[in-house]
């Protein structure tokens, strides 16, 4: 696989371990995606779940494009990038996507997410979650999305090893 993946630091300041970890994840879901063409990224885990990797792609372009730019910089009139009416679900149904539209999604979120915690002040600053009713921090949110990533990133484990074999990583 050609995907590099840095490991985080073993004595990183708080922020340091976070920002690492985080994109710790963020390539190991891109290795998972390596070298495979649209079609056997769209292949779903067992009916009726329309689990797929490249689901989890455009999932995750979801999830750091709320977290970040919606919740942390605040751009509540941002919408869903697949879903007018606002619902996760909808990014998982990759049947109709491309490897390209999904990672170019995906990568300009995370782009995005990397500038909105690097300007930030520090990993105190909090964003209003409406979901929640809550501010939640910076902070939160890296943790959250550590979570997150680390969780799909077991289903892309089993994901990945049906299409190919592949396991690992």
């Amino acid at each position: 696989m050609g995907i590099e993946r840095i490991s985080p630091p073993l004595r990183g300041d708080e922020r340091e371990t976070l920002r690492a970890y985080l994109d710790f994840h963020r390539a190991t879901l891109e290795m998972k995606c390596d070298g495979l063409s649209t079609e056997e990224l769209r292949r779903q885990s067992s009916p009726p779940s329309t689990l797929s990797l490249l689901g989890l792609v455009r999932h995750l372009a979801e999830v750091e494009r709320t977290w970040f730019r919606r919740v942390i910089n605040q751009e509540t009139d941002l919408e869903f990038v697949w879903s007018p009416e606002r619902d996760y679900q909808v990014a998982y149904d990759a049947s109709n996507a491309t490897r390209e539209e999904a990672f170019e999604a995906w990568r300009a979120e995370v782009e995005h997410s990397r500038r909105i915690e690097r300007e930030a002040a520090s990993l105190d600053v909090t964003g209003y979650f409406p979901r929640w009713g809550e501010h939640v921090s910076l902070r939160l949110v890296m943790l959250h999305l550590i979570h997150e990533y680390a969780r799909h990133n077991g289903h892309a484990d089993f994901l990945r090893e049906a299409i190919d074999g592949e396991v690992g990583a």
